[in-house]
């Protein structure tokens, strides 16, 4: 429920305009160091309002999450001439609103692909208050299965985050606000899932609504590549 982060802050706002107009009030009546107070302190609950205004705004680029859904489909089709690049599309699921998702279209090389998001949890007091998990798409990154390549040849690494509305990011304020004050549980780092990637594969990534990102083949080039890489992985040189 989104409305909080609207309600909250203009209510502190509200009060912190009145302290500052009734200090204001009492400047023009001669009393400079009692209205002197009430401008100061009115002026911190306006600047505590737009701080919180500002963190509703960027939580707006996180997603809510109330059951397993639908996050994002990928596709991949391999770059003429070349042996492992690919050209990768991902496109978001739609938002809410009903808005078409976000689409990222890039060039990746590498044997497997792999996109981890961030969860952010409340606490169970602030769930019954309606405040849902959320979630965010965090990045894309390639892999190579063979550890030699993947030493010297760097991934590919594409930012799947939405840009910020504003110029606070929402999760290292809520981290330190936590600290004192028990709102939200540790937001969920290294949520993550890899597959192959492979010339026509297609794939359609879910969410549980714990915050686990489930890749499942959506045609049958995918599921050849799943089928053949899940062989590879399970391989294991028999000891001399």
């Amino acid at each position: 429920m989104h409305w909080w982060w609207w309600i909250i802050p203009g209510a502190v706002g509200v009060i912190g305009l009145a302290i500052a107009l009734s200090g204001v009030g009492w400047m023009f009546r001669g009393r400079p160091f009692k209205g002197g107070r009430g401008v100061a302190g009115g002026g911190l609950f306006l600047a505590i309002g737009g701080v919180a205004a500002l963190m509703g705004l960027n939580i707006q680029t996180y997603h809510r999450l109330t059951a397993e859904q639908h996050v994002a489909d990928i596709a991949f089709d391999q770059v003429e001439g070349t042996e492992n690049t690919y050209n990768v599309t991902i496109t978001e699921a739609p938002n809410p609103d009903g808005t078409p998702g976000a689409v990222h279209n890039f060039e990746a090389t590498g044997d497997d692909w792999m996109i981890s998001s961030r969860v952010l949890r409340w606490k169970p007091w602030a769930t019954v208050l309606g405040l849902d998990a959320q979630y965010r798409l965090d990045r894309f990154d390639s892999r190579y299965r063979d550890i030699d390549t993947a030493r010297t040849t760097p991934p590919s690494v594409e930012d799947l985050r939405p840009a910020r509305r504003t110029g606070i990011d929402f999760l290292p304020v809520v981290e330190t606000v936590s600290k004192y004050v028990p709102v939200v549980d540790t937001p969920e780092h290294g949520q993550a899932i890899y597959w192959p990637m492979a010339d026509g594969a297609r794939y359609r990534i879910d969410i549980t609504s714990q915050g686990q990102l489930i890749p499942d083949e959506a045609n049958r080039e995918a599921q050849e590549a799943v089928a053949t890489w899940g062989a590879t992985r399970t391989e294991r040189t028999a000891p001399e």
